[in-house]
């Protein structure tokens, strides 16, 4: 049985495997840096699904930033004399999947996240002084 998950960017979900490539909207990272890509869903021995997927990691490297092909949208409208014509091609990026696992607990990082800088700022703006 292999290992994937359903990962989620850009509005769209995808099923990735380690070793994988794909192409998604355009990333903000450089080439070659490492992004965290955040899972939906995935499965090992078993479907993880919920608030489990808080320990699942997902990271892949940007291989490198590309442009999808061009398309082109004609409007026309017969005997009316409209014609419009447009197009574009998208910015998109492609990842490698380097590293697709199940943690023993929660990342350092949410685990901070969670509510313990709300209750610092309570704290600071009750003095007033």
């Amino acid at each position: 049985m292999d290992t994937y998950a359903v990962i989620e960017t850009g509005g769209k979900q995808y099923r990735v495997e380690k070793g994988s490539t794909l192409l998604v909207d355009r990333l903000s990272a450089d080439e070659g840096e490492k992004v965290n890509l955040r899972a939906v869903a995935f499965r090992d021995k078993e479907m993880v699904l919920g608030k489990d997927l808080e320990k699942v990691k997902v990271e892949a490297t940007v291989a490198g930033h590309e442009r999808g092909p061009k398309i082109r949208v004609f409007k026309y409208r017969p005997k009316k004399g409209y014609r419009r014509r447009a197009g574009h091609r998208s910015e998109l990026t492609r990842l490698e999947i380097t590293d697709l696992k199940m943690l023993s607990r929660k990342p350092a990082g949410s685990a901070s996240a969670t509510g313990k800088p709300a209750a610092k700022k309570s704290e600071e703006g009750g003095d007033g002084s």
